[in-house]
């Protein structure tokens, strides 16, 4: 099982990124899906996750409007694309692996496969 995250760099304050997740191993239509992050000095928090039953999205209050997650079952890829980035939102962003769930979690330890994370730096 791999999970591998790209797509970080850096953006000004305004700007968009889109992070990509890309698996092998096993089927990631059959699982839920997750975005987290870690910036310096802070713990890593959920970002986005979505179910394997209906695809239903969640989002963190703090992207809520801004981040969109999605998924190509067909290619084995995740996606997080990021609109009006903020320089809060600089951090390493991971992608993780869940389970076969009905709900969504922000709970790291439910998650049992993870990407290596990519840095996004949002600054003027």
């Amino acid at each position: 099982v791999q999970l591998q995250a790209s797509g970080g760099g850096l953006v000004q304050p305004g700007g968009s990124l889109r992070l990509f997740c890309t698996v092998s191993g096993f089927t990631m239509a059959y699982l839920a899906m997750g975005w987290f992050r870690q910036a310096p000095g802070k713990e890593r928090e959920g970002v986005s996750c979505m179910t394997s039953t209906d695809g239903t999205t969640y989002y963190k209050d703090f992207v809520k409007g801004r981040f969109t997650i999605s998924r190509d079952n067909a290619n084995n890829t995740m996606y997080l694309q990021m609109n009006s980035l903020k320089p809060e939102d600089t951090a390493v962003y991971y992608c993780a692996r869940g389970g076969a769930w009905s709900s969504g979690s922000y709970y790291p330890g439910e998650y049992d496969y993870w990407g290596q994370g990519t840095q996004v730096t949002v600054s003027s």
